[in-house]
């Protein structure tokens, strides 16, 4: 373990609302600078290799212009029947996403990496993790879904609905290690790795 004295600067990588909300909610100082990286997936990658290889992506490019930092990558693939799911972007391809969800087990594979600016070796500074989240969504009519998505609009998010608003009603079940995973940050897998990384939670 790193020691914890002092305690080094912290930066989200990441341009989203959600995630800033959520680390905030660890009372810690912290910055935030979106990533300039391609999220486009590899040919034949894997879901799962998709969100890890972005995370880390995310919290590589943005520490290589903050040396020291413990930087914060996140990234989100949602995947039905192998297939991903990503943001929807629009209203039609949120309502089609919907209708292929409906009644159906969806896995969300939200990735978390902590990079720490202060290990000098690129194969070591990197924490890396994936979580996932088994949702499973009811199976309700079209002009249901279709009246979601005009009232909350969240054609921003994996899955085209935010869990942590009315999208909610759209859910059977979440099944989670970590309950904030589906909005898109992991809080207990990241304070698992600050305090690997000697962050301090307490002032004791």
């Amino acid at each position: 373990m790193i020691p914890s004295s002092p305690v080094p600067r912290l930066i989200l990588a990441s341009s989203s609302a959600y995630r800033r909300e959520l680390l905030s909610r660890l009372l810690l100082p912290f910055e935030v600078v979106a990533p300039d990286i391609d999220e486009t997936p590899l040919a034949g990658e894997a879901p799962t290799d998709t969100a890890l290889r972005l995370a880390r992506e995310k919290a590589r490019a943005v520490a290589a212009k903050a040396p020291g930092a413990l930087v914060i990558g996140s990234d989100q693939v949602a995947t039905l029947d192998g297939e991903q799911i990503g943001k929807p972007g629009s209203h039609a391809v949120a309502l089609a996403q919907l209708q292929k969800m409906r009644g159906r087990e969806v896995v969300f594979h939200t990735a978390l990496c902590l990079w720490d600016g202060r290990v000098a070796d690129p194969e070591r500074a990197a924490q890396l993790q994936d979580v996932q989240v088994v949702v499973a969504f009811r199976d309700l009519p079209d002009a249901e879904l279709d009246a979601y998505l005009r009232i909350e609009q969240p054609y921003d998010c994996a899955g085209s609905a935010k869990n942590e608003g009315l999208g909610i009603a759209l859910l059977e079940r979440i099944d989670s290690s970590d309950p904030t995973a589906l909005t898109g940050l992991p809080l207990i897998a990241l304070t698992s790795m600050l305090r690997r990384a000697g962050v301090p939670f307490f002032n004791l």
